[in-house]
């Protein structure tokens, strides 16, 4: 029979033991973030499960020194499938999102609210953590189509891209520099993978779509039917890389879709942003987690374009604030680079 003295060191103990978990679960307490992305078929998609992981570490993790999670303790990404760039800044600006991959220009545009977003207005709680990678705008079409330049393809069949996406505003920039307008093709605003079936059955003649290569929904369908992908070059590209600062010249190489040549195109770069109210402590562990060297195994074995994410090119061509918690990071790196 237990006497009242150790009936009261028990309830002690038992009272220390519930302190102890109590702060523990304090400090593990769990925190969803949602990260916009883009078409299941597109490269956000997998880029941003492979950022969603790498900044995450749900409570219970094994510590990052014992080969668990160095994200940031208690967070959980999840990653949103969505039309893209506008709709992933869109999202920020409401609240729908905390994180969004994003094109340069959509981004720069969004933020200052000139372009596509005049109408709309500026979207000031807009924060960059990183300049990702390279995005190549593609143009694809039917190799039976006959088409051989941008030009050739008024009067065709052509998905622009998704409807709040970053793809469409691209794709008219394009054909305005090559003296098209949308009404001058038979326009239609797939998704990739959409596109990608209709021109398999023979229903659409082009698309454009603007990611990281090698994209599934072009990849896959290179496997099964003949296309080509058109350039982009010349005085066009010219123009093009004049009016709009955020594009640059690029080269799709060969063999990256089955038996398709080099093609020069122009690209602009995939970015990652956060929303302004979001914690500097916060956004400096999940910039901090994004350049991690266990990270920087995830991002090459998991996506073609992961091994571009490169802490030497992070803050490459960002036209918007950096989050503060981000600039302490690199500030932080350069000191140590002795920068």
């Amino acid at each position: 029979m237990k006497t009242p003295r150790s009936r009261n060191i028990g309830l002690v103990a038992f009272a220390a033991l519930m302190a102890v978990a109590a702060t523990a679960a304090v400090a593990q307490e769990t925190r969803y973030f949602r990260i916009g992305t883009g078409g299941t078929a597109g490269t956000y998609y997998p880029i941003g499960g492979l950022i969603a992981n790498a900044i995450s570490n749900p409570p219970g993790s094994l510590p990052c020194d014992r080969g668990g999670s160095c994200g940031v303790e208690g967070l959980v990404t999840v990653v949103h499938s969505s039309t893209g760039s506008v709709a992933n800044v869109e999202g920020i600006a409401s609240g729908a999102l905390e994180l969004g991959l994003c094109q340069s220009d959509i981004a720069y545009w969004a933020y200052h609210g000139t372009g596509m977003f005049a109408d709309k207005g500026a979207i000031t709680n807009l924060r960059t953590i990183a300049n990702l990678y390279a995005e190549s705008v593609h143009v694809v079409v039917r190799r039976d189509a006959g088409i051989e330049s941008i030009a050739g393809l008024a009067g065709k069949r052509v998905s622009l891209g998704e409807t709040g996406s970053g793809t469409l505003v691209n794709a008219k920039a394009v054909l305005e520099a090559y003296g098209l307008a949308e009404a001058d093709v038979d326009a239609r605003y797939l998704k990739p993978g959409a596109a990608s079936l209709l021109m398999w059955d023979g229903e659409l003649d082009a698309f454009f779509l603007v990611a990281g290569y090698p994209v599934t929904a072009i990849d896959q369908l290179a496997r099964n039917i003949e296309i080509d992908l058109l350039p982009i070059d010349g005085a066009e590209a010219d123009t093009l890389t004049a009016f709009y600062p955020f594009f640059t010249s690029h080269v799709i190489p060969a063999g990256v879709y089955n038996d398709n040549p080099e093609v020069r195109t122009i690209s602009v770069g995939a970015q990652l942003l956060v929303a302004a109210e979001v914690d500097e402590e916060t956004v400096y562990g999940i910039t901090r987690a994004l350049w991690h060297e266990n990270t920087r195994k995830l991002l090459d074995g998991g996506h073609a374009r992961g091994k571009d994410i490169r802490l030497e090119t992070a803050r490459a061509g960002i036209a918007i604030p950096l989050h503060a918690g981000a600039k302490r990071y690199y500030a932080e790196v350069n000191g140590a680079a002795g920068n």
